[in-house]
Order: C-alpha cells, then structure tokens, then sequence
C-alpha cells in the first residue's frame, strides 16, 4: 500500500508551498480519493484546504465572486446566487447528489476540468474569471483540454468570478447512475451577446458552440438552432452514448436550454 501523508495548510501560500515535497492539493475530494483507491494516483502527501478561508459567497456588482472551497449545496441554496444567477444556482443543486454535493467544491471541479462536470459550462457559458495565488485567467482561456487547464504545477484556484448574465440557462442530459453530464449545455446572453458551453460531448471536454453562438445572436430563439449541426467525430464516444447519439443531443439539449431562459 502506498504510503501517503495528511497535511492541513493555513493558507493558500503555505498551500503551495507543500507541493513542492510531492504533495497534492485537496478539496472535496469527490475524484482525487476515488482514483486513489483504485491506485490510479498516489500522492506523496494530501494538502488539505479547509483552513484556507477559501469559502464564501460575494456579490462585486456586477459579478457573483465564489470562493474556491465553497461546496456545491453552498452555491445552490445561497440566496445571492439565486438572485443574481439562478441558472448557476440551478446547475449546482443538480450535481451528483446530496452527498457529493456536501463534500465537492467549486473549486476542486474546474480545476479537475473532468469532460462530464457541469461547473466548467458555467465558468465558460458566464464568461467568469478564474482567480488564482498568482494572477486571473479569463474562461477562454482557463480550460485547454480534457483534464487540462492553464494552471501551473505552483498555482491554485482562490475564487471564480461569474459575471451577471441578462438571461441564462443550464439543462444537461445526466447519466442515470453517476448524475455526470452526457450532454450539458450553458447558455448566456447579455447586451444582445450570447454565449453556449458544451460540457459532457467534447472530445477536448468542455467547449464554446461558436455556430451556435452566431445563430441566437441573430435571433434568440430554439427555432433559431434549427439546423445547426455538432460534428460527431469531435464528440465522445463510449458505452453511455456513441459521438453521433451525443452531437444529435447538443442541439435538443441546447435547445431546452435556450427556452429555459
């Protein structure tokens, strides 16, 4: 059995600092103790976050400020959430279930970037700001694949900031077991500009639809995605559902979404 130590930081520096002896930072661990259980990682010591004070919930004005560390059940009953966005709210009450969602942070999951989590469509979708020890990382420019992101081997996510959409909307075709998005989709539209994230198809995990995108900005409507097609060879293709069944569903999903709002 692979020997692993359990260390507590105070605060996001002393938090990196602990990397550096092989460490591994943990939030929720709703996927890191999962994978090490099956021994598919094995840190050579577990930072732990909790007394980081990296949760909370702030309104900046014009943006919805999230603490890395806040849990899902956090963000979904918060009621300036529910006020501001409650397509964020909405997205967060539907993950996992009730466990998960009291253990998983904010944080832990865009940074983990799995391809099915719902989080990062919202991160994209909003337009938000990852914000980090070091700097902040626009949405474009966070995620860069699947399980990748921009963050470097000395850098932690401290906050996401979600800026206030005029209209937005999250609807995702879950897996019947695990709650993971099949297919999800974010749209968002504010001052006559819209946005729509794919998260749960993309072979590169979670994406911009820029078709889709062109499409409601010349009529923000379902009908107005009529058409629009989703390359199945850039889809996931597994035992859940084959690229061609999931590219299909990004437009009724989207669709859905684009009512929803």
């Amino acid at each position: 059995m692979h020997n692993t130590n359990y260390v507590r930081a105070s605060g996001s520096d002393d938090a990196v600092s602990k990397l550096a002896d092989g460490g591994q930072l943990l939030a929720g661990g709703m996927t890191l103790l999962p994978t090490m259980k099956q021994r598919l990682a094995s840190p050579d010591t577990l930072v732990d976050l909790a007394d980081c004070g990296l949760a909370g919930i702030e309104d900046t004005g014009d943006a919805i400020k999230i603490g890395a560390m806040t849990r899902h059940v956090d963000v979904a009953e918060s009621a300036v959430v529910q006020s501001a966005i409650p397509a964020l709210a909405a997205l967060a009450g539907g993950i996992g279930d009730r466990q998960v969602r009291n253990r998983g942070t904010m944080g832990g999951s865009v940074a983990n970037n799995d391809p099915s989590a719902c989080y990062p469509s919202a991160v994209l979708g909003l337009g938000g700001t990852v914000h980090t020890n070091k700097r902040d990382i626009a949405a474009d420019d966070f995620f860069t694949g699947m399980f990748e992101t921009a963050l470097d081997e000395d850098e932690m996510i401290t906050a996401i900031s979600f800026p206030k959409a005029d209209k937005a909307a999250y609807v995702k075709f879950p897996n019947p077991a695990s709650r993971y998005a099949m297919v999800g989709v974010f749209v968002a539209s504010s001052s006559g500009a819209t946005r729509v994230a794919v998260t749960g198809a993309g072979s590169d995990g979670v994406f911009r639809h820029d078709a889709m995108e062109s499409a409601l900005n010349g009529s923000f409507s379902a009908g107005a995605l009529d058409g629009v097609g989703t390359d199945a060879d850039d889809m996931i293709s597994d035992i859940h559902a084959s690229g061609d069944y999931r590219a299909h569903l990004v437009c009724e999903i989207a669709k859905r979404a684009v009512s929803a709002c």
